[in-house]
């Protein structure tokens, strides 16, 4: 039996294109392991340049369904990749979408030279000079993180010219400097010092924090650890 042809899209453009193309494949008509056409036959059948099939399937790869390998084609996966996706949050938005008011402290600022440890995480040389800043940030009057943060004064030398009094540096980083790549780590620690006195934890108690380091274009821009309040909770969809 002959099967009819594929429907191409009403519209060509790139939208429309990836739409159908995911269509083809989430309704099973190209099921797993199926060998999508060529860049050309499909431009030729939706009617639209090569470059727009190009970012499609781009697109579509990207979100897990096909695998492009050079030479030997487009191939619809076996089994979806899927990969879970996190956003930097502002963590006075963060708090503000609960309903909650919030407000900031800054606990401590200092220069000082990198520790071996963030020389090798922020891949740093021996004589970097690091701002280090120590915040808390508060709902409803409650501590809700504590933030302890290192910037890289060769890559933002005017950081060491902020007070950061009134506003975190998480805000003013997002302002000034974009970034090119994140690392993001998740630990149960046992509680220091610092979460003793400013969280409300017993000494030694399971700690959830979340360390981050971002680039810009292979240069080390900021390390921050951040530490949560008991029965603090992260979601994540993908």
């Amino acid at each position: 039996m002959t099967r009819p042809p594929e429907r191409p899209p009403e519209r060509t453009g790139f939208r429309a294109v990836k739409s159908e193309i995911r269509d083809r494949i989430e309704s099973g008509r190209w099921g797993p392991g199926t060998l999508l056409p060529g860049e050309v036959e499909l431009a030729e059948e939706f009617g639209c340049a090569r470059a727009t099939v190009n970012r499609a399937l781009r697109e579509i790869a990207e979100a897990g369904l096909v695998e492009r390998r050079r030479r030997a084609g487009t191939r619809v996966r076996a089994a979806p990749l899927r990969e879970a996706r996190f956003r930097i949050p502002l963590v006075r938005a963060e708090i503000e979408a609960t309903g909650a008011r919030y407000r900031y402290a800054l606990l401590d600022r200092a220069v000082t030279p990198a520790s071996d440890r963030l020389r090798g995480r922020m891949e740093l040389p021996e004589d970097a000079r690091l701002l280090r800043l120590t915040c808390l940030h508060f709902a409803d009057g409650l501590p809700y993180q504590l933030e302890q943060r290192w910037i890289s004064l060769a890559a933002l030398p005017q950081a060491e010219t902020q007070d950061f009094a009134d506003s975190g540096p998480n805000e003013w980083l997002v302002a000034t400097v974009p970034y090119t790549e994140v690392e993001i780590a998740f630990e149960a620690a046992a509680a220091g010092p610092e979460a003793v006195a400013h969280l409300g934890f017993a000494p030694g108690a399971p700690v959830f924090a979340i360390e981050r380091t971002t680039w810009l274009r292979g240069r080390a821009v900021t390390h921050a650890r951040l530490s949560h309040r008991p029965g603090h909770r992260m979601t994540t969809r993908y």
